[in-house]
């Protein structure tokens, strides 16, 4: 059988942690967490590669599913939640699964992320077939709830991919495009919800909002699907038509009561 010895489990390139002083955490910590960046550059390739596949299967109606544990699930399910009121897309079409179901979200669910067979009998329930896409994220690229998950997807025929932060890790064996982030060690030695979870949280952003703008969900440089589910929102949509059709404030507000969404404005006046 073949070692793996994955790097985010190496020891912190910092000791006696506990004798630093408040300044030297903080400082330490951003020193460490400037490499993040540098990891996602080198990786790019990668994650474009996943991101035409991605988004050539949702032009035609299929979905894009994360699936992790612990720190790693709770980043998909916030990718994914995001989605919606960001794009205006309905909350099926990216979708977050988390070892343990919702409940692990907030409180660890005790060997759920030991169970091979368990993501795909999670997939299962949202009647995944070939159009979908399956992204497994886990720092470590061990996880046997997200190799599980991967392999069967891979097995059924669908496009498979994976975030991790180890290279030659077992997951990425299983994902047709793994996306390998090497970031290193962790400021405390294994914590992965550190670097490894920042990194992660970056990727994830590339890929939705890549896969967005490519599906015709922004104008421009703006979010002109998003829901107006907020005082905020609704003064960055007035300002948004004011920008585009040179009205004022009173009458980009009457347009947006009358239709309700900027693309709709938009469109009534011919700006596609």
């Amino acid at each position: 059988m073949k070692t793996f010895n994955p790097i985010t489990e190496q020891p912190s390139l910092f000791d006696h942690l506990e004798d630093m002083d408040t300044l030297e955490l903080l400082t330490n910590i951003n020193s460490m967490d400037k490499t993040v960046p540098q990891a996602i550059e080198v990786a790019i390739p990668a994650i474009k590669r996943f991101v035409d596949a991605t988004y050539e299967k949702m032009e035609h109606g299929g979905r894009l599913f994360y699936i992790g544990a612990g720190t790693s699930g709770r980043l998909g399910v916030l990718d994914a939640s995001e989605c919606p009121p960001t794009f205006g897309v309905d909350y099926d079409m990216i979708i977050g699964l988390i070892a343990g179901g919702d409940y692990a979200l907030r409180k660890a669910v005790e060997n759920a992320e030991d169970d091979t067979e368990q993501a795909w009998k999670d997939l299962t329930q949202f009647d995944i077939d070939k159009n979908d896409v399956v992204l497994g994220i886990a720092a470590s690229g061990t996880t046997p709830y997200v190799i599980g998950g991967l392999k069967k997807a891979r097995i059924n025929g669908l496009v498979t991919g994976c975030i991790v932060c180890n290279l030659n890790s077992p997951m990425a064996e299983e994902a047709t495009y793994p996306i390998e982030l090497v970031v290193g060690p962790e400021f405390v030695t294994g914590s992965t919800r550190m670097k490894s979870g920042t990194a992660q949280k970056l990727v994830l952003n590339m890929i939705s909002t890549a896969i967005m703008v490519k599906l015709g969900r922004v104008k421009g440089n703006k979010m002109v699907d998003m829901q107006l589910s907020n005082k905020k929102l609704v003064q960055r949509a007035i300002r948004m038509l004011m920008d585009e059709l040179h009205v004022n404030e009173k009458e980009a507000s009457l347009l947006l009561e009358k239709h309700h969404n900027v693309r709709k404005v938009f469109k009534h006046y011919g700006k596609h």
